[in-house]
């Protein structure tokens, strides 16, 4: 079950960095192909960064060719939670944290040779990668 974290945007910005604090709390988009998350190929877990809510595994990432990181499902029912956007004049699926509603990126359904279809299209500064231990 996800625990619910609830803070006003005063509190946020004083615990995240500017750049983070625009992506979760302001739904604003990294450049594409700028992420360290991008290029990560080892066995782990993504979380949250701005609460720690665990949302995807290693298993689930896959290289779309996108410039964001992109997952074909979260790790579990309710880690994430998606709301229609229909800023810049387009129908898309906005996905946020299913603890914080920091806002991670955009779901799309067009992940062709994927168990589900669909690519979960992430920014790297909306999440911390840790290592799975061996």
């Amino acid at each position: 079950m996800v625990e619910k974290v609830t803070k006003d945007n005063a509190l946020w910005k004083a615990e995240l960095p500017p750049e983070r604090f625009a992506i979760l709390r302001e739904a604003a988009t990294e450049p594409p192909w700028s992420g360290e998350l991008l290029g990560e190929k080892r066995d782990g877990v993504y979380s949250c960064a701005g609460c720690g809510q665990t949302l995807f595994t290693s298993d689930t990432k896959f290289e779309s060719g996108s410039g964001w990181p992109s997952f074909f499902d979260a790790i579990e029912p309710g880690a994430v939670i998606l709301h229609e956007d229909r800023s810049l004049g387009m129908l898309r699926t906005e996905v946020v944290c299913g603890a914080c509603n920091g806002h991670l990126g955009h779901l799309f359904d067009d992940a062709v040779g994927t168990p589900t279809g669909q690519r979960y299209c992430m920014n790297s500064l909306a999440m911390e990668f840790d290592e799975k231990d061996n």
